[in-house]
């Protein structure tokens, strides 16, 4: 017998629940919104409509590998970040909410009708570059990654936003091979998890995203010894840099960025009051 929109999200939210996973109401609804066809203003305004045979196995598949702790990004193949909608594959980050604070930074720093240049070192999905570039139509930017499955995405996601045209992707690490002092920001977003704690994580974490983007050796500041003087010697004089951090890395990630050259290095705080992104000056 069929199911109706509203009975298939309240079972959905129910094994969710008894699965353990920490939001079942909206892991639910977006997996049947996904399954379905449906908006969230459908299942409160259509409630009675009835899955067809095909969508609520569709829905038994992704409920069963949310169960396994397969995060609802995953399933789907997308992701939304900042104002955009995003698509993934195995080989780059699922975007965090946290990291949103880079975008808005920039943008602070930033008029709508600059004409700048911004690199994002390790790019991933585009996360970063391409919130940007949507918000600074004057602005052009340059995404690098050691990965070249995770660049096929990016450059997948700029297409599929009309930011192809002022984007471009280097496969390279970090900023090698780029000229010096060819940008106005840099930001980037580095593996920066102890590799003692990477087993502790959820099994949504640790077991899908990539470990090439987790995994910042046993201090966690593997990649910002490298980055801290690179960005100094890519950002033109008076550029920014922004770069992510774990909550408790700030004190030694401030000291990199000043050993390298940097001035005005400062941490800021994400929504959730944790220490999220330090940010610095390369004099003028």
């Amino acid at each position: 017998m069929p199911i109706t929109l509203v009975k298939a999200w309240t079972g959905a939210q129910q094994r969710l629940k008894a699965a353990n996973i920490d939001s079942p109401a909206i892991d639910a609804r977006l997996l049947l919104e996904a399954a379905t066809d449906a908006t969230r203003t459908d299942i409160i305004t259509d409630p009675y409509r009835e899955l067809t045979a095909e969508q609520e196995a569709t829905l038994n598949t992704y409920l069963d590998r949310r169960a396994k702790r397969e995060p609802v990004a995953r399933i789907l193949g997308r992701k939304g970040f900042w104002k955009l909608l995003l698509n993934l594959s195995d080989h780059v980050l699922i975007p965090r909410p946290e990291t949103e604070v880079i975008v808005d930074m920039i943008l602070k720093k930033t008029q709508p009708a600059d004409a700048f240049t911004l690199a994002d070192l390790g790019i991933g999905s585009g996360a970063i570059l391409l919130s940007v570039l949507s918000e600074r139509p004057a602005a052009k930017g340059l995404g690098t990654d050691i990965s070249e499955e995770a660049l096929a995405v990016a450059r997948d996601n700029a297409a599929n936003l009309g930011l192809d045209g002022r984007a471009a992707f280097l496969r390279t690490s970090w900023g090698s091979g780029l000229a010096d002092a060819s940008f106005d920001i840099v930001a980037s977003n580095p593996p920066y998890i102890r590799s003692d704690v990477i087993p502790m994580l959820d099994p949504e974490v640790k077991n899908h995203d990539p470990m090439l983007a987790l995994d910042g050796g046993p201090t966690g500041l593997a990649a910002y010894e490298e980055l801290a003087p690179e960005i100094f010697r890519l950002l033109k004089p008076g550029g920014h840099a922004l770069v992510e951090i774990g909550f408790d890395q700030s004190q030694d990630v401030e000291s990199l960025m000043k050993d390298a050259g940097f001035g005005d290095v400062a941490t800021w705080l994400d929504l959730s009051n944790q220490p999220r992104v330090v940010t610095a000056t390369k004099p003028s």
